[in-house]
């Protein structure tokens, strides 16, 4: 009777030492979990439990929370530049990918080195932006020119050009890559441009803004315009919360 006694007390406590530790896997699971509204009343605020909107009250939807977020934080979304595989020359003579440019937000720009029209316009609409951005906001910032006319604009080329437009600071980079690649690219950023003689581009003039995971979040298109909202975007995706 003594030995059942002793046996029934072991079995109960570990029972309860195996019940104890699922209850913390079940919460370490269910912090990598909130629940929203899938009609984002409320201006998308979430919930730790599940239940019903006090709003429109529907059902409230699992969606992962901050902290599982961060576990996938290297993936590239179907959207982001970053898939395209073509390789590019930089003014520094170093080959890279866009995936290499990942983690800072993207200011890009299409243009060619000899261009007396438009080009210098954006240039300057470029240095602009540059301008407005306070410091601590452009280390986390990329000034991106890719040219149209990479048979011209060799790495030499954008080198010199980048220093005689004083744009070779650290945080401007200029790439050159082959015809297919500078087609490939400006269909993403919807750039048409054709070559109207053995030195002339036609081009729109689009400024682009990427955030660091390469996912196309705000253009500006023409010269010399409005950048308030331009700088307000880079601002939003360079500003630390």
């Amino acid at each position: 009777m003594k030995y059942l006694k002793t046996i029934l007390v072991l079995l109960f406590i570990t029972l309860l030492f195996a019940s104890c530790k699922n209850d913390k896997s079940n919460s370490k699971h269910d912090d990598l979990t909130v629940y929203q509204c899938p009609m984002k009343c409320e201006d998308g605020k979430t919930y730790d439990a599940f239940g019903s909107c006090p709003i429109c009250k529907m059902d409230l939807k699992a969606i992962p929370s901050i902290s599982s977020k961060t576990v996938n934080a290297d993936e590239i979304s179907d959207e982001s530049i970053f898939n395209l595989t073509s390789k590019w020359n930089t003014e520094e003579g170093k080959t890279i990918q866009l995936e290499d440019l990942k983690g800072k937000t993207l200011v890009m720009v299409m243009i060619y080195t000899t261009c007396k029209a438009a080009c210098p316009r954006l240039v300057a609409d470029m240095r602009n932006i540059e301008a407005q951005i306070p410091n601590e906001n452009l280390k986390d910032l990329n000034f991106i020119l890719v040219s149209i006319d990479p048979e011209t604009d060799t790495p030499e080329r954008l080198k010199a050009f980048a220093i005689e437009n004083f744009m070779d600071d650290e945080q401007w980079t200029f790439l050159q890559g082959t015809k297919n690649s500078v087609r490939e690219f400006a269909n993403v950023l919807a750039v048409k441009y054709k070559q109207i003689t053995p030195m002339d581009f036609s081009h729109s003039n689009i400024i682009s803004v990427f955030n660091s995971g390469g996912e196309l979040i705000h253009q500006q298109e023409g010269l010399g315009v409005d950048n308030k909202e331009t700088i307000q975007t880079i601002l939003d995706l360079t500003n630390k919360k």
